[in-house]
């Protein structure tokens, strides 16, 4: 063999080991909620605190990746982190419901097994993804919901809360106004605190997860349970695809919003862009539904798209994008 065709040789199997070495991409996506505040009504010093709050867990979700952790420990504390901050609608900040009670919902999902678990309408339990995450490693189930749910949280060592954890004196005036707005004939989910907290990643194994966290919708009745933790509707991920979702939950369950974007993306061989512009701006728009998505593929590919007037959204990953914006404008 002549001198150039062995250097020709070499420098093709030089580069494909260099490629077969280059490391996966690592990425978390955060949402905040949809339609959660008029821009009219965001003063500099609120946007300032929201997007402290976004940074905060995104970077802590990223952290985890960073360090080698998987996926499913990265959308748990990022999820985690918004629900232990009261601007956010889940955990400590979770609108109230008609009686004047917060009652949580979430659900986790990691994408290689696919597995997952969820809780839903549990009223005195801090971190409720974490809830969801025991429901998927320690029991056979998928969902347990209320004072069920709260029976197993006491047996896996979780500590329960009172219930005036919970309220805070913003969703308190909330409830207010949404109760005002009823006997005027206004929906209350127009009102701000109908939001959702949501995170997506992939980790350095190619593995993808999601974890969605909520209180629902201000003055909801009681009971009433939306898409964050049923799987499929607000919460998904498979080895192609990651999405937690936010706004009308009703529209989200009945149009399985979460896995038919994931089965465009897996089937129809879309984009990720394209299948959530599908889905949000097409078909949950077309039965009037409002709301966004986050999502994540297997390839490190990011989409964060809405059809309302701003969704809390951050993103970031190892090529070194770090977003963070609230409104169509990137605000």
């Amino acid at each position: 063999m002549s001198r150039p065709k062995l250097l020709a040789l070499l420098g093709v199997g030089l580069a494909a080991a260099a490629l077969a070495e280059e490391p996966r991409p690592l990425a978390i996506v955060i949402h905040g909620g949809a339609g959660v505040i008029d821009p009219a009504k965001m003063t500099p010093e609120r946007a300032a605190s929201y997007r402290a709050g976004l940074a905060a867990a995104l970077d802590a979700g990223y952290a985890i990746l960073e360090r080698g952790g998987t996926s499913l420990d990265a959308v748990m504390a990022a999820v985690r982190i918004m629900e232990d901050d009261p601007q956010f609608n889940a955990g400590r900040g979770a609108v109230l419901n008609h009686e004047g009670d917060a009652e949580l919902d979430a659900a986790i999902m990691d994408g290689h097994g696919p597995r997952a678990g969820a809780v839903a309408a549990v009223r005195h339990v801090k971190n409720p993804v974490e809830l969801a995450r025991l429901v998927m490693e320690k029991s056979p189930h998928v969902l347990l919901v209320a004072e069920g749910a709260e029976e197993f949280a006491l047996e896996q060592g979780v500590a329960l809360l009172p219930r005036g954890y919970f309220r805070t004196e913003g969703r308190e005036r909330e409830l207010e106004e949404a109760r005002r707005a009823e006997s005027e004939r206004l929906h209350a989910a127009s009102l701000p605190g109908s939001g959702t907290v949501g995170a997506v990643a992939l980790d350095a194994a190619g593995h993808l997860a999601a974890a969605t966290s909520t209180g629902g919708l201000t003055d909801k009745h009681r009971g009433r349970v939306g898409d964050s933790p049923i799987i499929g509707a607000g919460t998904y991920a498979d080895e192609a695809c990651a999405v937690s979702g936010t706004g009308q939950g009703e529209f989200f369950i009945r149009q399985v919003v979460a896995y038919d974007l994931c089965a465009l993306v897996e089937y129809r061989h879309l984009t990720v862009g394209a299948a959530v512009r599908e889905v949000i701006h097409e078909k949950l728009r077309h039965t009037g539904g409002e709301g966004g998505v986050i999502a994540l593929d297997r390839n490190g590919n990011i989409a964060m798209d809405f059809n309302s007037v701003g969704m809390f959204r951050a993103a970031r990953d190892s090529r070194g994008r770090r977003d963070i914006a609230m409104y169509r404008d990137a605000r």
